[in-house]
C-alpha cells in the first residue's frame, strides 16, 4: 500500500479521485434536496440531513481506523475536547453556512464559492504564521481566486447576484474552513489525522441532530429510495475522499498533493451542468472556474523543497 501511495501516477489518480468525488456533492446535495422536497428555506431540515451524512461518514471513517490502526482512535479526555471544539466549528458550523447557502445558489456557484475556504486560510496564516507570509505570488493567486468568485455571481445581463442567506452563506462557510484549517493545525497535534476527521465529523454531526431532530417539522424531509442512495453515496464519498487524502499526505508532500484540490470546482461546475438540468455553463462560470482553478494553483504551489504545510491539514471538503 505504501508503495501505491508514493508512486508518482497513482498518487495523481488518487488524488483527482478524492477531488472529483468532493465535487460530485454539489449536484448530489441539490438533487437531494429536490427529491426529499426540503424547502430552499427551510434551515431544520438542512441541518438534521448534514447531521445524517456527516454521523455515518464519521462512523465509517473511525471503522476503517479501527481496522488499520485501533490504538489511533483512543483520546485522552483532553483530546476529546479539542475533538469537541473541532467538531462544533469545523462540522456543525461549516455545514450550517454550506448546507443552507447552497439550497439558496446553483450546483455550479457552489462549487466556485466554496473554495473560498483555500484563500481565506492563506490570508489567516499571513497573520497567524511568521513563516507563511504573503508573497507576490500568493497574492497574484489570491487576486485571482476572488475574481472568479466574483465573476461566478455575474449574470447574463451583467448584474451582481448576491443573497445574504446564499452566496453569504456560502463564503462563510469558506472562513469557518479556513479558522478550522488553523485551529486543526495547532490544536490537534498528537492525534492522528484520520481520527481528528472521523472523531470531529461524528461529534460535529451529533450536536447537529440533537439541536435540529426536536425541531424538525413533519414532511420536511421525504425520504425515498434514490434519496436515500443519494444520503448513503455523500457520506461514503467524504470517507472516501477524506480517508484517501489523509493517506495521501502521510507519504507525500502537503504542497504538491494540495495542488490537486482546484479539481474540486471545476469537477462541480462541470457535474451541476451535467445532471443538473437547469443548469447551464456560460463564460461568466468557465471564466470562474479557470480563474478559481488557477489561483489554487498558484497558492498551494511552494516547490518540494519550501512545502511545509502539515499533515492534518483541514479539507474544505464538501
Amino acid at each position: 500500500m505504501k508503495g501505491i501511495l508514493q508512486n508518482k501516477w497513482s498518487v495523481i489518480a488518487i488524488a483527482v479521485f478524492c477531488s472529483i468525488l468532493w465535487g460530485s456533492a454539489f449536484p448530489v446535495l441539490k438533487i437531494s434536496y429536490v427529491e426529499m422536497q426540503m424547502a430552499a428555506d427551510d434551515i431544520i431540515a438542512k441541518i438534521v440531513f448534514a447531521g445524517m451524512r456527516f454521523l455515518l461518514a464519521g462512523l465509517i471513517v473511525l471503522l476503517f481506523l479501527v481496522f488499520m490502526n485501533p490504538s489511533s482512535i483512543l483520546v485522552s479526555r483532553k483530546h476529546f475536547m479539542i475533538l469537541l471544539i473541532l467538531g462544533i466549528v469545523q462540522t456543525a458550523l461549516q455545514y450550517f453556512f454550506f448546507y443552507n447557502g447552497l439550497a439558496k445558489v446553483s450546483g455550479m456557484q457552489g462549487a466556485i464559492l466554496s473554495s473560498s475556504g483555500t484563500f481565506f486560510t492563506v490570508l489567516l496564516a499571513h497573520f497567524y504564521y511568521k513563516n507563511d507570509r504573503l508573497s507576490w505570488k500568493k497574492v497574484v493567486g489570491l487576486l485571482a481566486g476572488f475574481s472568479g468568485i466574483v465573476i461566478a455571481n455575474w449574470g447574463q445581463e451583467f448584474q451582481l447576484s448576491f443573497q445574504w442567506d446564499g452566496e453569504g452563506f456560502m463564503i462563510l462557510s469558506g472562513v469557518t474552513s479556513a479558522i478550522a484549517t488553523i485551529m486543526a493545525k495547532e490544536l490537534a497535534t498528537g492525534i492522528h489525522p484520520i481520527a481528528v476527521t472521523g472523531w470531529q465529523l461524528s461529534l460535529g454531526s451529533i450536536l447537529m441532530l440533537l439541536v435540529g431532530v426536536p425541531q424538525l417539522a413533519e414532511g420536511a424531509i421525504v425520504f425515498t429510495t434514490f434519496g436515500w442512495g443519494l444520503l448513503i453515496y455523500s457520506a461514503f464519498l467524504s470517507a472516501i475522499a477524506f480517508t484517501l487524502w489523509y493517506s495521501l499526505l502521510k507519504y507525500n508532500n502537503a504542497g504538491i498533493i494540495s495542488m490537486y484540490k482546484f479539481i474540486v470546482p471545476v469537477a462541480g461546475t462541470l457535474l451541476s451542468s451535467i445532471f443538473i438540468p437547469e443548469e447551464q455553463l456560460n463564460i461568466f462560470i468557465l471564466l470562474a472556474i479557470a480563474m478559481v482553478a488557477l489561483g489554487i494553483i498558484i497558492v498551494n504551489f511552494k516547490g518540494r523543497e519550501k512545502a511545509h504545510l502539515q499533515q492534518n491539514e483541514a479539507v474544505g471538503v464538501k
